[in-house]
């Protein structure tokens, strides 16, 4: 399973102050209908109308009170989970992060920027999957403390360089004191963004995407109960 996969349903199903049972058929529900049809779904159909549109990400026109209201929403969200982050609350901080992409699908859907095909709507379609790449970009930078691994293939498909989520190493040190070497946990995070809105840059290529996330097919459920049975 994809690791990603598992932080996510231990951080929005598993135990935060008290027991809290796992069950493969909560798994592959969360895992399909909350990250790939929802999460999962967002960026690839971003990615796939600009790739195929403008084959990079457009200049935003004059912002309507529904693209604006979006932005700011969006960028409230680094302040509202940051701040239930710093209070442990971690599956609050998670839903939290969640609802804000809840929102950026539902703008999506909105807009149905699939129906401008006119020259005359190029203007409108440019800005709306531009604040679009705007609002997902953020909310990758929301979801990297729980998903770091998709967050960085989300970068790549955003046409970033994959550096959201720096991964941690194992190092080899020499004992200060003359005793064997031993291995630390280690890593250089130094690339890490910022927890806060980064503009995306215009004109940056997008191709077409491939899924970050993988559907688990419902069968996993009896094969998995089978294999624990022995």
């Amino acid at each position: 399973y994809q690791p990603d996969a598992l932080r996510y349903f231990i951080s929005a199903a598993g135990p935060e102050n008290q027991d809290s049972d796992f069950t493969w058929s909560e798994f592959v529900r969360r895992t399909n209908d909350e990250l790939v049809a929802g999460w999962g779904n967002l960026v690839n159909r971003t990615a796939t109308m600009i790739a195929k549109s403008f084959g990079e990400i457009p200049t935003a026109g004059e912002l309507t009170d529904e693209d604006r209201l979006l932005l700011e929403s969006v960028e409230a969200a680094f302040v509202s989970v940051g701040e239930l982050i710093e209070r442990h609350r971690q599956k609050q901080a998670l839903a939290e992060a969640m609802r804000t992409v809840s929102e950026v699908n539902k703008y999506v859907s909105d807009m149905a920027p699939w129906k401008l095909k006119s020259d005359d709507e190029r203007a409108r379609l440019a800005t709306i999957l531009h604040v679009t790449a705007q609002a997902v970009t953020d909310c990758n930078v929301l979801l990297s403390p729980f998903l770091p691994h998709a967050a960085n293939a989300v970068d790549r498909v955003l046409g970033g360089p994959g550096s959201v989520a720096p991964m941690p190493a194992i190092k080899e040190v020499d004992d200060l004191d003359g005793g064997p070497s031993y291995p630390i946990l280690t890593g250089d995070y130094s690339t890490a963004p910022a927890w806060q809105r980064a503009p995306v840059t215009v004109g940056t290529a997008i191709e077409k995407p491939v899924p970050v996330f993988t559907k688990l097919d419902p069968s996993v459920v009896e094969e998995e109960l089978a294999r624990l049975a022995g």
